[in-house]
């Protein structure tokens, strides 16, 4: 079973929220900030229903505890198939997907290929170009067909996906923590440039203080607020876990460049960095590229030298005070034999 809350109070909720769900079922896998699979296998005996009986309970918690009357709840035979039919629920109701084949293969072939996990926009359009459309579409295609179109391991995948095919378990852990930093305008900001010196700001703090902790992320999320009280939010998982300020910096601007604002009246930029774990845990694709290494380890200067001097000892070039903003001092004129003294500007000319 598959629960999405989309509701503005989800992230004070969220942790209540899945206390609350182990008490239906011990087996609750967190996906933040707005999401939690459970495997009801246990609880379907436990409390004499089925599976739609079992995600109406779930709702009616949710309403009774918390108020919360805008959870999307999808259920099926798996992780999968709960996801999606999660994700094409209208907030406040409930899908469940029977367990037959029929059932199963009636909810997924209508659906866009995009619809698939895994299945990205540049999948989507390479199968697309095939005439593949939809996911029944791949279903009826041969394995071997779609391998040549896809490759070998990625072919496979998307079929077994196709098929409604996902042996992943529910895996109860730990609500991963988060690490959030936000830049408050005095003002309405319109410039765009000030929105990414903001964004450049944020990414350098939170990179620091991940370094510091021997943390990496491994999910963002950008929330810009307007003048009139609304927002946008985009989110993304990162390319991989790491605590590097520039590949922070980097994802901060591609999630607003999604934005695409025009003159919008900005007075509030917040990111979050999620799926937080050990940096030892990580693993670092290896680079080709040395200006790379070069970066990482000007970066590891400059945490020295903060720890040593302070968090303003260094600093991006574009955070420090321009120098055109200083005062500048008068120097006077060097003197010579072509050059007379009112030249220097201390000596009135006669």
């Amino acid at each position: 079973m598959r629960l999405l809350i989309p509701d503005r109070r989800r992230e004070a909720l969220f942790a209540a929220v899945l206390e609350a769900l182990t008490n239906i079922t011990p087996v609750v896998q967190a996906l933040p900030p707005d999401a939690a699979d459970l495997d009801v296998t246990g609880a379907l005996r436990f409390w004499d229903r089925d599976l739609r009986g079992i995600a109406y309970l779930v709702q009616v918690r949710l309403v009774a505890l918390f108020g919360l009357d805008r959870a999307c709840i999808g259920a099926g035979t798996n992780r999968q198939i709960a996801a999606m039919a999660a994700s094409v629920t209208p907030p406040g109701r409930v899908t469940v997907v029977g367990s037959s084949r029929e059932a199963v293969a009636a909810f997924l072939r209508p659906l866009p290929v995009a619809a698939l996990p895994g299945v990205g926009p540049a999948t989507a359009e390479t199968l697309r170009r095939y005439g593949l459309h939809t996911v029944g579409s791949l279903a009826d295609l041969p394995l071997v067909t779609l391998q040549r179109i896809l490759g070998g391991t990625v072919g496979r995948a998307v079929r077994e996906r196709a098929l409604g095919i996902d042996p992943r378990p529910v895996t109860p852990a730990e609500l991963p923590r988060s690490l959030t930093r936000a830049v408050e305008f005095p003002a309405d900001v319109l410039d765009p440039e000030r929105h990414r010196t903001a964004l450049l700001s944020l990414a350098d703090a939170l990179g620091g203080q991940l370094r510091r902790e021997e943390q990496v992320a491994g999910a963002m999320v950008l929330t810009v607020g307007y003048a009139d009280g609304s927002a946008s939010v985009r989110k993304r998982v990162l390319p991989e876990s790491t605590a590097h300020s520039a590949a922070l910096a980097r994802a901060a601007y591609a999630l607003y460049e999604q934005l695409g604002l025009q003159r919008a009246r900005v007075r509030r930029v917040h990111l979050r960095l999620d799926a937080l774990r050990p940096a030892r845990e990580a693993v670092r694709q290896l680079s080709f590229d040395p200006r790379d290494d070069r970066a990482r380890a000007v970066e590891a200067a400059a945490d020295s030298a903060r720890a040593r001097f302070g968090s303003d000892a260094v600093m991006p070039a574009s955070l420090a005070p321009s120098a055109a903003r200083r005062p500048r001092r008068p120097r006077p004129a060097r003197l010579g034999p072509d050059r007379p003294p009112w030249a220097t500007g201390l000596v009135p000319k006669e």
